[in-house]
């Protein structure tokens, strides 16, 4: 048995949980509501306010899947109760991040600046303080979306090892390089 598959998901007071015949999962909560595929093969119950997936077979392609969409039910039953957030740091003279509603404007050594839309799913704030780096917060139900965008945003202008200029998440450590040295 799939040690991760196999664990049953609690479902915490205020989650709605409705499994229609086309194996479509949809999962309402008070911060909003996702749906999921989940493949034919695999049987999802909801028993005791408790989710139970279930597998036919010990074949390796169900093993792999009953794990996945274990996961995949538990983050969005996670995201629709306390949801995601992602926080990016600016790290580097003159950048600059600003939020006119759901739209970024990012300000990163080049000679323009960048707009970037977030999806309307996401809420989207940003923070300035005086000698601190500018920071990005994202905040939203779905992981995997959260998890894109915040991806998208980095690879704007990815920190750089020699400085660590660039957008990086918060707390993450950075491989660094040291520079050239002069010779005598």
């Amino acid at each position: 048995m799939s040690r991760i598959g196999k664990a049953p998901i609690k479902l915490p007071a205020g989650v709605e949980v409705k499994v229609s015949n086309a194996n479509l999962v949809t999962v309402k909560g008070p911060k909003g509501e996702l749906t999921q595929q989940v493949d034919a093969d695999i049987t999802i119950s909801v028993e005791n306010n408790e989710l139970l997936v279930n597998r036919p077979t010990d074949q390796k392609r169900h093993r792999a899947l009953h794990g996945l969409y274990r996961s995949l039910l538990n983050n969005m039953v996670f995201g629709v109760t306390t949801g995601y957030t992602v926080k990016q740091e600016l790290v580097g003279v003159g950048y600059k991040a600003t939020n006119d509603g759901n739209v970024l404007d990012l300000t990163l050594g080049y000679s323009h600046h960048i707009y970037f839309e977030i999806p309307k799913e996401l809420k989207v704030k940003t923070e300035t303080e005086k000698g601190k780096n500018p920071i990005i917060t994202l905040e939203g139900c779905d992981k995997q979306l959260i998890g894109q965008v915040a991806a998208k945003i980095r690879s704007l202008r990815k920190p750089e090892p020699y400085k660590g200029k660039g957008i990086k998440f918060v707390g993450e450590q950075l491989r660094r390089k040291a520079g050239k040295t002069a010779s005598k």
